[in-house]
Formats: structure tokens, C-alpha cells, sequence
């Protein structure tokens, strides 16, 4: 995540080279992943106890309102606002089964191809700036959270819906983690080439038709939603499967205390880390290899700081902070 917004505020675009590959291949991907995590996380939560989860969930569902709408100000791609509601919306979901679930998940692709086919995806943006005009009016807050936004509600909480089906499966088991590899690695190439496939035959038809099978994360069609919930599989397996030898060897011990500070350094990483690079004059202007340069510097810090501020403190100041005033 970090990758990929240096990228967009640095300016770095363009070029064949393997970083430019990769850090397109991580746009929205990366995004969809943490809220895949997030689903877990709730689900796990829900598994200790329904009715407490769904109360410390909409209580710090708000909090994530506020400091979203907050960071709104300084970056207007924030996605914690967002979270808010997937958090709302998810807790409510929480009593249903995994089946429900994935019902829910696919009608909410159904739903937002329905929305692109009979409303006006591109109201209030500005592409050539990347500025969304009436933001702070009801009509254009409802319509950017729910529809045209970055990450909007429909379908983006099917990456939450989809963690929380993960966190009733046997994610200890070697055999359930290869599986998440596999099976997530099948539906990422089988959404690129349906995606490669589909575009070549609409594209003879009508180029506005192209959209409706990308797997770009704007607009995010069901090959997005495909791609995405693949890449967060195998993310999610992979780790798994790698976590004891990371373990042994001292690895996960150092890079864990990063991992609990999530929410702090996403804030980090505008304020800070964004922050210095204007003050370099770096906004704009550079290059995908300096984009991607200044982002393994700023994880470097970020783990280090984590790591020593965990020595004296539990939480991350913004995780405590959230747990003092929701719960």
C-alpha cells in the first residue's frame, strides 16, 4: 500500500521495467488485501463473543469515521472512512454463514455492474487532477462512499465479507493454507485471462464496453473482485505457510510489532512519509524506481520504530488511543 500511493503522489508513472510491472500489479490489490485481513480479524473477534464484537465494532467504526474524514483533508485517496462503514456493515453481517456471505459478495458485484450500467460513474470527478468535487455534500459523500469513490462500499465490503469466511476455516491446518495458495493463485490467472480475452473481443464492439472487464481496481468490475480476492489468498497463505520458519529463524519476532501498528503507520505514511517527501520536493515528477526506492526506506523506519516502541508500549499510539475511547 505504501508502494503504491508513493507511486501516485511522486508522480511515477510509465515505463515497460519490471518495477513499473510490479508496482501496477500491486494497485488495489494491495488495498483489498488489508481489508481481507480486516475481515478476518472481525471474524476471529466474532467467534469470542457476538454481542461485545458488534458494540466495540460500531463504536470504533466511528472513530475510523472521524479520523478518515480527518485525513480526507491532507489525502484525498484516505480509505479509512471507508473502513468505517465495511466495519459496520460487516459486524451486521457477522451472524450469517458462510453461504449467506457469499451470496451477499456476489450480489454486491451484480449490484455495482447494474449501478455502472444505469448511472454516471465519472459525477463529481476530475481525472485529469484526481479531484472529486462536492465531497462534503450529502449527495456526493453517499455517492462516492457507496458507488464512484476509491473504495467504495459496493463491492469493496465483499473483501471484508470474503475474510470473515476465511476466519471459519482451518487456517492452522498446512493443508487449508496450500489451498488458499493455489485456489488463489487459479482465480487471479483465470480473472487476468478472462480479463485479456473478454477485452480484445469488446473492444471490437465498443470501447466503452472495455470496462466492464478490467481488473483494474477503477472501476472495480468482478474480475477486479476476482483478481483481488486471488492475490489476498495467496497473500494470506503464503504467510501462514511461512510464519514458523520466519519464527525459527527470528524474523517474525521483528517484523510482528509493524504488523499491530497498522493504523498508525497508515497515517504515518501520509503524514510522515509524505510529508518528507514534499519537503524533499519529490511530489511529483519522479520515477517508479524512486517511488518504490522511498517506500522500502520508509518500511525500513516504520518496522524499526515499531520494533523499539513495542519494547516500552503494547499498542501503537492510535490503536490506544482508539481502544480508550471505543472499547
Amino acid at each position: 500500500m505504501v508502494i503504491v500511493n508513493f507511486k501516485i503522489v511522486m508522480g511515477a508513472d510509465g515505463g515497460d521495467g519490471f518495477l513499473n510491472v510490479l508496482t501496477t500489479a500491486l494497485e488495489g490489490r494491495a488495498a483489498a488485501t488489508f481489508v481481507v485481513l480486516a475481515g478476518i480479524g472481525l471474524g476471529l473477534a466474532g467467534i469470542r463473543g457476538l454481542d461485545q464484537t458488534i458494540l466495540v465494532t460500531v463504536k470504533r467504526a466511528v472513530f475510523l469515521l472521524v479520523i478518515g474524514l480527518a485525513n480526507m483533508t491532507i489525502f484525498d485517496a484516505d480509505i479509512l472512512h471507508y473502513y468505517a462503514f465495511y466495519f459496520l456493515f460487516g459486524v451486521l453481517l457477522l451472524p450469517l454463514g458462510s453461504r449467506a456471505l457469499v451470496a451477499v459478495l456476489l450480489g454486491l458485484n451484480i449490484a455495482f455492474v447494474a449501478m455502472i450500467l444505469t448511472l454516471n460513474y465519472d459525477a463529481g470527478w476530475n481525472w485529469d487532477t484526481y479531484t472529486y468535487s462536492r465531497f462534503w455534500t450529502p449527495t456526493g459523500f453517499v455517492r462516492n462512499l457507496f458507488f464512484n469513490g476509491w473504495h467504495p462500499v459496493i463491492p469493496w465490503l465483499g473483501f471484508l465479507l470474503f475474510g470473515i469466511i476465511l476466519s471459519r476455516m482451518s487456517l492452522a491446518e498446512r493443508r487449508t493454507q496450500v489451498r488458499l495458495v493455489l485456489g488463489g493463485i487459479g482465480a487471479f490467472v483465470l480473472a487476468e485471462v478472462l480479463s485479456g480475452v473478454l477485452t480484445a473481443q469488446m473492444a471490437g464492439i465498443s470501447p466503452e464496453l472495455v470496462d466492464l472487464v478490467t481488473t483494474a481496481p477503477v472501476p472495480p468490475m468482478p474480475l477486479y473482485t476476482l483478481a483481488g480476492l486471488g492475490a489476498a489468498s495467496v497473500v494470506v497463505g503464503v504467510c501462514l505457510l511461512v510464519s514458523d520458519a520466519l519464527r525459527a529463524v527470528g524474523v517474525l519476532g521483528l517484523v510482528v510489532p509493524a504488523g499491530r501498528q497498522t493504523l498508525t503507520l497508515y497515517i504515518a505514511h501520509i503524514v510522515v512519509g509524505m510529508g518528507v517527501l514534499e519537503a524533499f520536493g519529490m511530489l511529483g515528477g519522479q520515477t517508479v524506481g524512486q517511488a518504490f526506492g522511498a517506500s522500502l526506506v520508509f518500511c525500513l523506519v516504520a518496522t524499526v520504530y515499531a520494533y523499539v516502541w513495542a519494547l516500552w508500549f503494547k499498542r501503537g499510539p492510535i490503536e490506544a488511543a482508539m481502544r480508550r475511547i471505543a472499547g
